[in-house]
């Protein structure tokens, strides 16, 4: 920020927060806490990054007071002409970011927009046949029967969807999720050796299987994915293709990935969240083809309620941002960064799932140091490392405690971060795990929650990175009074 943008935003921080202490006053100390939190920690979750002032700014106004179910033009509500204003812009600036067709930017989160998806392919492939071949009976005169018979044949379709412990995501048809409620499902996985997609077992699955919906993306895989490919599987068994990049989509924004690597020439559909590497606010976006857009539309009140105007200002201001040249930077320095984070972590002989990256997140196995996932999540976070625990492929301790941990770039990237921090960043995090101990149950075993920090090692940690941090200040400037 510039020196001028600081003092103002100082300002409007400060004022703001004196308006909230005025109401209730715990909630104006646990924001100033937040801040002051985020700016002495290591923050390395794949899925957070910092949203700039101007984007936060954007969602503290009045359109978080108006309704405006429907869409653009055709809303429930009378008074929308803003709103509409608002979802325009925001819809034309990740039409042409992404070069998509279609641009729905009304989803409240990730699983929102994949909620939207999943049933604008329902509605497009199984409710609009159906209901063409009702119109011969007069869609008003259908009997309970005639809709069960709609019931099951939505509820019975296929889709095939990346495992959880291969870096899929919950909502690719984990079976607790409920994607996996509503599919008839199955899961691809990742080579046992190698950790990376077989496109050959995945085409060869699908054809087995014969999903309706092929569902490619991940959480916490760290490579790239040939989306052509997966279009060509996808039209071989006459699927949908859906991606969902929440977690690269500003890596496609910058383009980083390109041609193949780029999801939205080759699917149907895209899902997005608008935060992570995308550095917006809180919030879910979906890309589509015209012809899944009249589908894509009923969102609205198809699965969603209300849509958060003032969040869709919001994604309006982050899209706008990562249009400019500079994000492109950005983007290009998150998967610089995470290379030199998995190189870090390999030369103090770390182990990686699939060996290393080549996006924005390393996935850190921590058996060789007798550890769960949770245990090494709890121990950095006790010396200010923030990261979050993660299945690996075939994990033994199960989605719960696990044996991994997620690092990712985007947020650190925001705040300056490069190679030679990273790597201090790798040298921190082996220091804690090579330091932390199992702890015991009460029955006298080995916990897998539990653990035990060496005396100091959090307190040398800490000091360590406050000489990185104090470096590349969080919101440099704006200080609060």
């Amino acid at each position: 920020m510039t020196d001028d943008l600081s003092r103002l935003s100082s300002s409007a921080y400060s004022q703001a927060l004196e308006v909230i202490a005025s109401v209730e006053p715990r909630i104006a100390e646990a924001t100033r806490a937040e801040l002051a939190d985020q700016r002495a920690s290591l923050k390395l979750i794949a899925s957070e990054n910092y949203a700039s002032p101007a984007v936060l700014m954007t969602m503290g106004t009045w359109f978080s007071d108006k309704y405006a179910e429907g869409t653009v033009g055709h809303r429930f509500y009378a008074g929308c002409q803003n709103v509409d204003t608002v979802e325009s812009i925001a819809a034309e600036h990740a039409r042409e970011l992404f070069g998509a067709e279609y641009a729905y930017v009304q989803p409240h989160s990730g699983i929102d927009a994949n909620l939207v998806a999943f049933w604008s392919i329902l509605a497009h492939r199984v409710e609009g046949p159906w209901l063409e071949k009702a119109q011969a009976k007069n869609v008003n005169e259908l009997t309970d029967a005639d809709w069960e018979e709609l019931r099951r044949e939505l509820g019975n379709q296929r889709l095939l969807g990346m495992s959880l412990d291969a870096g899929g995501h919950l909502t690719h048809g984990f079976r607790p999720n409920i994607s996996g409620k509503m599919f008839h499902q199955q899961q691809y996985g990742t080579d046992p050796e190698t950790g990376l997609l077989d496109y050959d077992k995945v085409a060869a699955k699908a054809r087995e299987f014969k999903p309706l919906v092929l569902v490619a993306g991940y959480s916490a895989y760290p490579r790239r994915v040939d989306f052509a490919k997966m279009r060509e599987i996808a039209d071989e068994v006459g699927a949908t293709l859906m991606v969902d990049m929440a977690h690269f989509a500003g890596l496609v924004a910058g383009n980083v990935f390109t041609g193949d690597e780029d999801p939205v020439p080759h699917a149907h559909i895209v899902t997005s969240t608008t935060h992570k590497s995308l550095r917006g606010p809180r919030g879910g976006l979906v890309l589509a083809t015209e012809e899944y857009a009249p589908s894509v539309d009923r969102g609205c009140p198809m699965v969603l309620g209300g849509p958060l105007s003032h969040v869709m200002a919001a994604k309006a201001v982050a899209f706008a941002e990562a249009r400019q040249d500079s994000f492109r930077g950005y983007a290009q320095q998150v998967a610089d960064n995470a290379k030199s984070l998995a190189e870090g972590f390999l030369t103090r002989g770390g182990d990686l799932v699939t060996g290393g990256t080549d996006n924005h997140l390393v996935l850190v196995d921590v058996s060789k140091y007798g550890l769960t996932g949770r245990q090494a999540e709890s121990a950095l976070l006790e010396a200010g490392v923030v990261t979050n625990r993660n299945s690996v492929p075939a994990d033994p301790n199960g989605a719960w405690y696990t044996s991994g941990i997620r690092l990712g770039t985007p947020a650190l990237t925001t705040r300056g971060f490069g190679h030679d921090e990273f790597d201090t960043v790798a040298d921190l995090i082996v220091e804690v795990l090579s330091n932390t101990q199992p702890g015991t149950t009460k029955a006298g075993g080995r916990s897998k929650a539990s653990f035990v920090l060496a005396d100091g090692v959090a307190d040398k940690v800490k000091a360590r990175s406050a000489e990185i941090l104090d470096k590349h200040p969080l919101y440099p400037g704006l200080e609060l009074v």
